[in-house]
């Protein structure tokens, strides 16, 4: 493959690649800082088309670029057409594997929808087994298309859409929506969507999506459950291992509640009570720390003057 290494014009970039790859904001920021700090250290992959210079590779350090106001960037200046120029784009974040799994599916898809391509010849020209290629295919048929422009937009995250891809196409979307609404954490996507798949009917289902916190409620750690069988632990030790997995149940939603931002929607009164009820548990948790740290604090003077 021919290249020659260029100092090419800011202004001079065709970015029409770049829908191809997954926005990353927080990734972007980071290339800007070592750019500011260190300066370019890698050149950018390009070819030239219809006079410009069409990215490759190298993205986010032409937005760290544009940041932090440079007149030029360093640029491997590649002899290849659109479709190969595709296909490096994979190759090139092969070895560092810096590209998500979606990233590589709409890669794929838009070869085929674009060039014709089929599965065969993906696996051919992009050195990856069919199976490969086959797998990251139908992980974008089970998505619907607004999904898929969330994930290019980076609203939602690989491992929320790991979670959505598990629902009808009809639901993914609503669902989302209170996934970006609530920020809900990947593991409580999950927690979210199981108890949506067992909903009993459409009433349920609603009544989750309104109200999301409920579903977090069940997601005991089954790691306390175990010893409440155990005929060696008496039944003062069986009755407070009960309570402890209870409360650690009920701690678990209302992290939930709290991570999901459900106060933010609470009218101005309510929130007052809302308020002074957190104030009051946490004066409550504070005396439970307390207690805990000096049965632990026991518990080691005891071993030590074993």
């Amino acid at each position: 493959m021919n290249a020659f290494l260029e100092e090419i014009s800011i202004d001079d970039f065709d970015l029409s690649l770049a829908g191809l790859r997954i926005s990353k904001p927080a990734r972007s920021t980071d290339i800007e800082t070592q750019m500011r700090k260190h300066g370019q250290l890698q050149p950018l992959a390009v070819r030239f088309a219809e006079g410009k210079y069409q990215i490759i590779d190298g993205f986010k350090r032409y937005y760290a670029a544009m940041e932090l106001m440079l007149k030029t960037l360093q640029c491997y200046v590649l002899k290849v057409d659109l479709q190969q120029a595709k296909v490096l784009i994979l190759s090139y974040n092969r070895t560092a594997q810096t590209m998500e799994v979606w990233e590589e599916a709409m890669i794929l898809v838009n070869l085929i929808k674009i060039h014709g391509l089929s599965q065969k010849s993906l696996a051919e020209i992009t050195g990856y087994s069919r199976s490969w290629v086959c797998r990251r295919l139908s992980l974008l048929d089970k998505l619907s298309e607004k999904l898929v422009t969330e994930i290019k937009m980076g609203t939602l995250s690989s491992t929320h859409a790991r979670a959505l891809i598990k629902l009808p196409r009809g639901n993914q979307m609503e669902m989302a929506d209170v996934i970006t609404a609530c920020k809900l954490t990947s593991r409580q996507c999950d927690i979210l969507v199981e108890a949506f798949l067992k909903a009993k009917d459409r009433s349920e289902q609603q009544q989750l999506l309104e109200h999301p916190a409920e579903a977090f409620i069940v997601d005991e750690p089954p790691m306390l459950l175990s010893p409440l069988y155990d005929p060696k632990v008496s039944q003062s030790d069986s009755d407070l291992i009960d309570i402890a997995s209870k409360t650690q149940a009920v701690i678990n939603a209302m992290l939930g509640c709290l991570q999901s931002q459900q106060k933010d929607i609470l009218k101005a009164p309510e929130k007052s009570y809302f308020i002074t009820a957190l104030i009051s548990l946490k004066t409550e948790a504070i005396k439970l720390i307390k207690t805990i740290s000096n049965l632990q604090e026991h518990k080691l003077q005891v071993k030590n003057e074993r």
